[in-house]
């Protein structure tokens, strides 16, 4: 245990046992704790395993490369539509914890194997459904639109094809790009100053 870390657990107020248990499994497993993001985060030679997070809802444990794990309970909750790599296993109650002690340790163990083997999720195998097309026919139009965005890192461009294409209407979506065109050519994110 990480005493850095001991104010996590010790501020928690709905889900403090859950935290604990859910915790002594995961060291159990031999992770080092640390403190990442402001959560307890479980590191396998400094790699990241596992982090656990609280919501008013559940509290939960998190897999970063949750994607990559079988999932043979059926357990691993994908966030969001969006969310590509991380998957997670939700609680609502102490008992559940328990009762699933041995599958977690399991799935903790997997997934420290994948990340030793190396493998990696592709964060990119979706991206080409987000694209709007109206941004894309940008892109075609403008050539130095598309090296500017070409350049920019895998996580700004992600950032602004889903910013775009959230908008319901072309109109939106539309003015959505005007506005942040001259970001993209000078380089910046979307919430780059």
């Amino acid at each position: 245990m990480n005493p850095k870390v001991d104010f996590y657990f010790n501020k928690a107020k709905k889900w403090q046992q859950e935290l604990e248990q859910l915790r002594t499994i995961v060291l159990d497993c031999g992770l080092t704790e640390e403190l990442k993001w402001g959560v307890p985060c479980y590191q396998f030679e400094k790699s990241n395993i596992v982090l656990l997070h609280v919501f008013k809802e559940y509290c939960a444990i998190l897999f970063f490369k949750g994607a990559l794990l079988n999932d043979t309970h059926g357990i691993l909750i994908q966030q969001t539509k969006n969310t590509q790599s991380a998957r997670q296993i939700r609680f609502t109650h102490l008992l559940e914890i328990i009762e699933m002690k041995s599958v977690l340790k399991t799935y903790i163990y997997e997934a420290v194997e994948v990340d030793k083997s190396g493998l990696k999720v592709d964060f990119n195998a979706n991206t080409a459904t987000l694209i709007p097309e109206e941004f894309q026919k940008k892109l075609t139009e403008i050539p130095a639109l598309k090296t500017a965005f070409e350049t920019l890192t895998p996580g700004r461009q992600k950032a602004y094809y889903l910013y775009f294409s959230t908008a319901k209407q072309a109109k939106t979506r539309e003015a959505r790009m005007e506005k942040y065109i001259p970001q993209i050519l000078s380089g910046k994110g979307l919430d780059d100053e």
